[in-house]
């Protein structure tokens, strides 16, 4: 049972019996469940549906685009953190993430009924974009609510454990998306499912905001907040007490650059990014690349309860930290076994053929926009990184637009069709043979990257919780890790997809997670201590 003392030798009326606690973690994890379900619908989706929001012309342009508007959502979560967290410090927790849920699950199911780009021409991404920046402020202020919430009804000696459970609702929601999109590619034919069924989960979103607003009004308010407010010690400007007043704004900083920004690049390579490069790189049929997803995530989901329980143990740090460093040492060697398990066609191709670009107008089209015109480079180059081949870039020939080199064969200028032949006779298949993919050895690898993102990621609320004061906990907390996930983590399949277009090498993108992982690393073990033992009602 954990209990509150309002003065010495008073018990206190805010009592939490273990029953309560049990509630609290069920209603506010299930909330948060469908909160990310949302979020993770889009990220899933956008290589489907990218070519309905953007003009045609070019794949990977329209794919960036489509990440760029995913990303937007994840570049406001700060915000929605700075808003919301006022709120929650201010009003109190509970009705502050029954407003956050609500936005999230209204913006989601007008994203269904959206209007595409043959339709209503630039109006469709920008109502997108729209839609994508309601959804990163709900978001930016659900995550730190419900991680409060939960730690101020849970135990001292089990915080680890009952936020993980919040924890774990990410990945949860992230497996509710991919199932329910297979089960929508399973029965609505692939060229419809591009048409129009890509837009049945979506709509489907608002079941779960009506289940979710059911089972959080039944929940009362935090302990801690309502002896808080009793006392007359709640902040009346929070946004000045956590980021202009020192010692406070100087952790918030430590939470982002040695916590947060690792964590949260760990847990999108691991869970999105690989996900991307299985069905955009290697050309695994998304079925598959589903299933073996979301199996990995079923067996590795119950790793963030245990990594939770240990961090009640042995402390949060050295876990988050040992998860930052093994990741960055091993995400090559793991991709490129991946490329080997997958296809390797693709890999013995690659191993056997130098690709050359030369070319002097190349450009990297992040977001594609009226202004945009592609050269014959951006052309062959979106037609190679299409194919998940690797190639170099070279000096322009004089007199050449672009030239072409696939082992000893020359191609001048973009031809689609004499590229593709050029390739086939070079021995290129452009899909994995399903007969030669190495399952077992394809799910090991997905697992062990699941593992990095439950280490990272299980400690971390309750690690979060514990730095902060409760007067100022929602708002100081959510900031760092709502910049850590949604712009060093959210950004990273942009950043790192714009990394692959811009050098021509399949795996050059993982420099961006490696490098965030490494700068988190340094940091956390330089200037960061364990707090799993502080008292957290004061």
């Amino acid at each position: 049972m954990s209990t509150a003392t309002a003065t010495a030798g008073t018990v206190s009326p805010f009592i939490v019996t273990p029953a309560e606690e049990r509630r609290v973690i069920l209603a506010s994890s299930l909330g948060t469940v469908f909160e990310w379900y949302d979020f993770y619908l889009y990220a899933t989706l956008a290589p489907a549906f990218a070519a309905l929001f953007f003009p045609s012309g070019n794949d990977t342009a329209a794919l960036l685009s489509a990440f760029a508007a995913y990303a937007a959502g994840f570049l406001v979560r700060p915000f929605g953190a700075i808003l919301f967290g006022r709120i929650g410090d201010m009003v109190g927790r509970k009705y502050t993430f029954l407003v956050t849920i609500t936005v999230m699950g209204f913006a989601t199911f007008v994203t269904g009924l959206l209007p595409t780009f043959s339709t209503v021409g630039w109006t469709a991404p920008l109502l997108l974009v729209g839609l994508r920046l309601l959804q990163g402020l709900a978001l930016g202020g659900e995550y730190g609510g419900a991680a409060t919430y939960v730690a101020e009804h849970a135990p001292q000696n089990s915080r680890g454990k009952s936020t993980a459970w919040i924890q774990t609702t990410a990945t949860v929601g992230f497996f509710m998306s991919l199932i329910i999109i297979l089960v929508c590619r399973e029965l609505i034919d692939p060229k419809e499912f591009a048409s129009w069924g890509w837009r049945i989960p979506f709509l489907v979103s608002i079941l779960l905001l009506g289940w979710s607003l059911y089972i959080r009004l039944k929940l009362n308010e935090s302990p801690v907040f309502q002896r808080m407010q009793s006392e007359g010690r709640g902040s009346r400007q929070p946004l000045t007490d956590s980021f202009l007043r020192y010692p406070n704004n100087k952790y918030v900083f430590l939470a982002l650059f040695g916590a947060c920004a690792g964590q949260g690049v760990v847990w999108y390579t691991g869970q999105f990014y690989v996900l991307f490069f299985l069905t955009i790189t290697l050309h695994m049929d998304p079925k598959s690349a589903y299933i073996l997803i979301s199996l990995v995530l079923l067996v590795g989901t119950p790793l963030f309860l245990l990594f939770g329980w240990l961090s009640d143990k042995i402390g949060r740090l050295k876990i988050i930290m040992a998860g930052c460093i093994i990741a960055a040492v091993t995400y090559f060697p793991l991709f490129m076994a991946l490329t080997q398990a997958v296809n390797p066609d693709l890999a013995a191709f690659q191993s056997k053929n130098v690709i050359t670009v030369a070319a002097e107008h190349c450009n990297l089209h992040v977001f594609v926009g009226p202004w945009t015109t592609f050269s014959g480079c951006d052309r062959v180059k979106d037609f190679l990184t299409k194919q998940g081949l690797s190639f170099k870039s070279g000096p322009a020939e004089a007199g050449k637009d672009v030239v072409t080199m696939i082992g000893a064969t020359r191609l001048e200028g973009f031809d689609a069709a004499k590229l593709g032949g050029a390739l086939k006779d070079a021995g290129f298949k452009s899909s994995p043979d399903p007969a030669k993919i190495n399952w077992p050895l394809t799910f090991i690898i997905l697992l062990v990257m699941v593992v990095y993102v439950t280490m990272v990621y299980g400690p971390i609320g309750a690690f979060l919780v514990e730095m902060f004061p409760a007067r100022i906990r929602y708002t100081s907390m959510s900031f760092p890790y709502h910049i850590g996930n949604g712009w060093f983590g959210g950004m990273l399949p942009l950043i790192a997809t714009a990394l692959v277009a811009w050098t021509g090498d399949i795996y050059y993108g993982l420099w961006y997670p490696i490098g965030v992982s490494v700068i988190t690393a340094v940091i956390g073990i330089l200037f960061l201590r364990e707090r799993k033992d502080v008292d957290i009602h004061h």
